[in-house]
């Protein structure tokens, strides 16, 4: 499709994956060329219509990950750290737009996104949604504005399916009011409490994680003081804030060379 971007979803049976998959699907700036599923999942190996109740496309889940990325322009990608690793090895070697909406990732998983960012244009977020985004400008803003009289706490509550904690969008706002603050916030950082764990250390930032039922995503960024609290927050009520933040990402990123991005990037709010 002439002027239409080539669209490949990693983890297409998610919910995550079927959101993108039809979203893509809708756009008239996108088209999906292919999707995959792991190893031995019931829609490897199937055309992706039927898998998903109807008839079939010519869109086959791939369970290799290459025979997805070879005819693709954007990868998008909300799996898990390890195969969205592998995943961005791939797309630097295809030259390909990576976007990455996976969370949970580690020191390691981040030294070899940007290893593979020298080759390939990496845009990486761990919430896509615009109302998000704003908030972490927000969040740093007060935090720069507010001394150490006042402490942060991060608050987040998602479904009771969420494997990681916290969130990647508590730890973006984290970043935020570390970097608000001129600190490290792997020093900061205060998480897990449980037992006597003795009084709060001043400057340190503190998460907290709900998990249950259906909670899409909230947040809330929490400045206590003597006598005054300040409230940011962000609640997010249909998933598909995520999905089209990602592909608005997929469709940014055409053109703009190798490099790592996220969305602020992408919203030119940088």
């Amino acid at each position: 499709m002439q002027g239409s971007t080539a669209i490949a979803v990693m983890g297409a049976s998610g919910r995550m994956g079927q959101m993108l998959i039809k979203l893509v699907n809708e756009s008239d700036a996108a088209h999906l060329v292919a999707v995959t599923e792991r190893e031995g999942h019931d829609w490897a190996g199937r055309d992706l219509g039927e898998c998903m109740g109807g008839t079939a496309t010519g869109v086959m889940v791939h369970a290799d990950p290459i025979d997805a990325i070879v005819n693709a322009q954007a990868v998008i990608d909300f799996t898990s750290p390890e195969a969205t690793v592998a995943h961005a090895q791939l797309t630097a070697q295809a030259r390909c737009v990576h976007v990455i909406g996976t969370t949970g990732m580690d020191d390691t998983h981040d030294q070899a996104l940007t290893h593979a960012s020298r080759h390939a244009t990496i845009i990486q977020a761990g919430n896509m949604s615009l109302g998000v985004n704003l908030l972490v400008q927000i969040t740093k803003q007060v935090a720069a504005a507010l001394d150490e009289d006042f402490d942060i706490e991060v608050i987040e509550a998602h479904h009771h399916h969420k494997v990681d904690a916290p969130s990647g969008t508590a730890l973006m706002l984290g970043q935020a009011a570390a970097d608000g603050r001129g600190i490290d916030l792997n020093v900061a950082k205060e998480s897990g409490r449980d037992g006597i764990t003795g009084a709060r250390q001043r400057g340190h930032i503190g998460f907290s994680a709900i998990r249950g039922g259906d909670i899409v995503g909230e947040h809330d960024v929490l400045f206590a003081g003597q006598g005054e609290r300040i409230v940011l927050r962000h609640v997010a009520t249909d998933r598909a804030i995520f999905a089209r933040g990602a592909l608005k990402a997929a469709l940014w990123g055409q053109g703009k060379g190798p490099g790592r991005f996220d969305m602020l990037d992408v919203l030119g709010m940088r």
